[in-house]
């Protein structure tokens, strides 16, 4: 589990993705950050919070927003996860929102892509 950690939030892909969040959120992250949270030692990463840990998973809730990360490694399979939490639109129906439905398409293929570079790094170890 820590080495898919590390090569999850250190993967090329997802370092654009730390630049953006320090850009629009001012949420600074460094290799260290990944390596204490690989370790189990933090309890916060980037715009994220350790919302729970077992040997074989962590689930990550962004701190004050609606989306959650999951990762696990066990099997001799890597899986991550992500959800954006719906709220009650005007209508009173659940929605998750235009700006979250839009990215959805993109988020599916930017996932598979960030499962699978992690793989890839993970490999080549």
């Amino acid at each position: 589990m820590p080495d898919f950690i590390t090569a999850f939030y250190t993967q090329p892909l997802f370092r654009a993705e730390r630049f953006v969040l320090r850009w629009a959120a001012g949420a600074r992250s460094t290799d260290d950050n990944v390596a204490t949270l690989s370790q189990g030692s933090a309890t916060h990463f980037a715009v994220w919070e350790v919302s729970e840990r077992r040997n074989d998973q962590v689930l990550l809730a962004q701190v004050g927003g609606r989306t959650y990360s999951w990762l696990q490694a066990g099997d001799g399979k890597l899986r991550f996860g992500s959800v954006v939490v719906p709220v009650r639109g005007r209508a009173g129906m659940l929605t998750l929102g235009p700006v979250f439905h839009s990215l959805l398409s993109a988020h599916k293929y930017y996932s598979r892509a960030l499962l699978a570079g992690a793989a890839r790094r993970l490999a080549s170890v």
